[in-house]
């Protein structure tokens, strides 16, 4: 609504590129009589389809892309976690991943936050710029828009954000060709597992093992995936993600939460202290012995009526606890900061409305701030390649854009076009209709109009109407007192004029309007108006003159 459409400009012929073109990641390049000749068209004259339209990075059996992953958090300690890191900082993030998946899986405060964050983003709609008015810009924009109506769209969001996590994520894309045009038939997510950074920068993504799983690792084949890297901070993607900040909290959390199971099942029940006479057999102690130990699971036990149980509590059984769940929530606390950047949404802390706002505030700019990464990685890696392979290379390009609606004064915009619109402003009624989110409407609709006057204010509008005929009437012929009046304005003009330049110099000469109003007052019984005053005098004798005579006139 509101948007213009257009068709195809121009055929669909051969646009293959024909200038040189320099081998970069992110373009498609095909071999031939062993010279790198261009990106072609949609047509596939031909390039590798077969890696286009099938699943490469796909688990192996028996390869180096296996889905079952280690549990590398299982015993973990300060000194293990810090080798793991070590070893993706040198090239081989395995280890990391896998533990990245497990802190998602074992800690439900990080999976909370870090869940809302990606969801925050992933069920914004997306909408499609057109690179111009003109029809062909127009036409890819809407071809990329037609198939932004995917249901699986909002999932395949979701995971491609799984690099706030991890620091990276890598999508397949499957190409579909069966109608004779490219279009991207599915995103796949792929495990970070799959792929190593190159030794030699540390930041370009290679696939583990090859196509088959058991090779050499190799680059990844251009327009074939989408690569998206969420910057938690600068430097390598692999230190980049929230993943490496959370694995030292959930590792403290972790040794916290088991010295309070500790606590709680050695302090949480009352000490059992068996007490049997001096005479006591060993038969006798073994079953005292029994029934203590059963206290503590089953809650019931029998003893010979000569020995005796004694329960003791711990008097800081309370504090004791109360140090663990303490420290826990603070260790939460920092990771709600971590990754949304504020408390408020996610903990109970107490601030009043000012601070929620703030603090909600903060989660919308990191909001912005993903929807703004993501919408890049998608215009370089998806988009433009799609453009390409199906229409050829174009100048312009359409341009994904995610961003949340922003919320319009409806009823301050209806006021001023109320009061805009009469005076003569012009406004395109279907941009106002967007705005208010109203269809066009259908040729024969009934459609809602302004309400028919009541008589009152057809009495009111016929009178403003008599008024405005009278004022476009002829004017009538000049009386006596018309001329007396303009004679009156000639002969003063020069008296008047001498006066007021009186005010002006003193209106200059004052700094404000306070001193100016003082000067005024002081000056005016120096002020000569006598002159001013004598003509005044004759021309109102004058007009009483004219005006008895012309009641004399009247009555003849």
């Amino acid at each position: 609504m509101g948007r213009r459409r257009g068709v195809v400009g121009a055929a669909r012929g051969d646009r293959r590129h024909k200038g040189p073109l320099t081998p970069s990641y992110g373009h498609v390049w095909i071999e031939g009589s062993g010279a790198m000749t261009g990106l072609v068209d949609q047509y596939g004259r031909p390039i590798r389809r077969e890696a286009l339209t099938r699943e490469v990075a796909t688990p192996t059996i028996g390869g180096v892309r296996s889905p079952l992953g280690g549990y590398p958090g299982d015993g973990l300690n300060p000194v293990r976690l810090a080798n793991i890191l070590r070893e993706a900082d040198a090239g081989d993030p395995l280890r990391y991943y896998e533990l990245a998946e497990q802190i998602e899986e074992r800690d439900p405060h990080y999976l909370a936050v870090l869940s809302t964050r990606k969801r925050s983003v992933a069920q914004i709609d997306i909408t499609v710029d057109a690179a111009s008015d003109d029809a062909a810009d127009v036409d890819l924009a809407d071809m990329v828009r037609d198939w932004l109506t995917r249901d699986e769209l909002a999932d395949e969001v979701f995971d491609m954000l799984d690099a706030i996590g991890k620091g990276e994520s890598f999508t397949e894309i499957v190409w579909d060709t069966s109608a004779g045009q490219w279009r991207p038939d599915r995103l796949e997510w792929r495990d970070p597992r799959w792929f190593v950074p190159d030794r030699t920068d540390l930041r370009t993504p290679m696939l583990r093992g090859g196509e088959d799983g058991s090779g050499v690792d190799t680059p990844l084949e251009p327009f074939k995936f989408i690569h998206h890297i969420a910057k938690a901070k600068s430097g390598l993607p692999v230190r980049s993600g929230l993943a490496r900040l959370a694995a030292w909290g959930w590792m403290f959390k972790a040794f916290t939460l088991r010295d309070w199971a500790i606590f709680t099942q050695t302090y949480g029940q009352p000490v059992r202290v068996g007490k049997f006479h001096s005479g006591a057999s060993d038969e006798d102690k073994k079953t005292l012995f029994r029934a203590v130990a059963n206290i503590a699971g089953d809650c019931a036990a029998i003893i010979p009526a000569e020995m005796e149980i004694e329960f003791i509590s711990a008097e800081n059984i309370g504090s004791g606890a109360g140090l663990y769940e303490k420290r826990a929530d603070w260790l939460d606390r920092q990771m709600s900061k971590a990754v949304l950047g504020q408390t408020t949404t996610t903990d109970a802390i107490s601030g009043g409305h000012a601070v929620s706002r703030e603090h909600r505030q903060v989660q919308e700019d990191i909001e912005t701030a993903d929807c703004k990464a993501l919408a890049a990685t998608l215009n370089r890696d998806l988009v433009r390649p799609w453009v390409d392979l199906d229409r050829g290379p174009q100048k312009r390009y359409p341009r994904l854009r995610i961003a949340r609606p922003k919320q319009e004064d409806l009823t301050g915009l209806a006021d001023s076009l109320a009061k805009l619109v009469p005076i003569g402003l012009r406004v395109q009624q279907s941009e106002i209709r967007d705005k208010f989110g109203l269809s066009d409407p259908d040729e024969g609709a009934e459609l809602l109009a302004a309400p028919a006057p009541a008589p009152e204010a057809a009495r009111v509008s016929s009178g403003v109407a008599l008024q405005r005929r009278e004022s476009e009437a002829p004017a009538a012929a000049p009386t006596p007192a018309d001329a007396i009046g303009d004679r009156l304005v000639e002969e003063t003009r020069g008296d008047m004029g001498a006066l007021l330049g009186q005010i002006e110099a003193m209106m200059a000469a004052a700094a404000d309007l306070g001193e100016f109003g003082e000067m005024l007052r002081a000056a005016y019984p120096d002020l000569d108006t006598s002159a001013i005053a004598g003509k005044i005098a004759l021309g109102m004798t004058a007009a009483h003159a004219a005006g008895r005579a012309g009641v004399v006139d009247d009555r003849a």
